[in-house]
């Protein structure tokens, strides 16, 4: 059940992250969740698309080099401590949280945890089996 997620390394400079995003516009690729850490160079950025193989394509089409990265959706509530009772079930079960970002779904209601795990059908298991909703592909592109 695990989400596809595009990883880009985009510099550091003015409109540097505009171009590689506009590269999914002129596709029309729409985003539905997007993350960049950045540094003194360069950013990751890291994003979900509403159609991986047309990001992919268009990328490889404007030769930006990327990857593919396997990344959990989970539901949490949208409340203090919705997120940190997911982040206890992975501690828990002895799976480390490489990074993460979230969103919210339903204000007051749902959110949406993205999470890169050291061990992502380890992972799965343990939400799944502590009663965590996992959010399929599909259904996260349909938020």
């Amino acid at each position: 059940m695990a989400i596809r997620q595009l990883s880009i390394f985009v510099e550091n400079k003015k409109g540097a992250l505009k171009d590689v995003l506009k590269i999914l516009a002129v596709r029309g690729v729409g985003l539905r969740a997007m993350t960049i850490a950045d540094t003194k160079d360069f950013g990751i950025l890291r994003i979900i698309v509403d159609d991986i193989d047309g990001g992919m394509k268009a990328f490889e089409d404007e030769e930006v080099v990327y990857s593919v990265t396997d990344v959990v959706a989970a539901e949490c509530g949208d409340h203090p401590g919705g997120l940190a009772s997911i982040l206890e079930v992975l501690m828990d079960a002895d799976i480390d949280i490489e990074y993460t970002y979230a969103f919210v779904v339903e204000s007051g209601d749902r959110a949406c945890a993205i999470l890169r795990l050291s061990d992502t059908e380890k992972g799965e298991a343990a939400l799944y089996d502590a009663g965590v909703p996992l959010i399929s592909e599909d259904e996260l592109l349909r938020i």
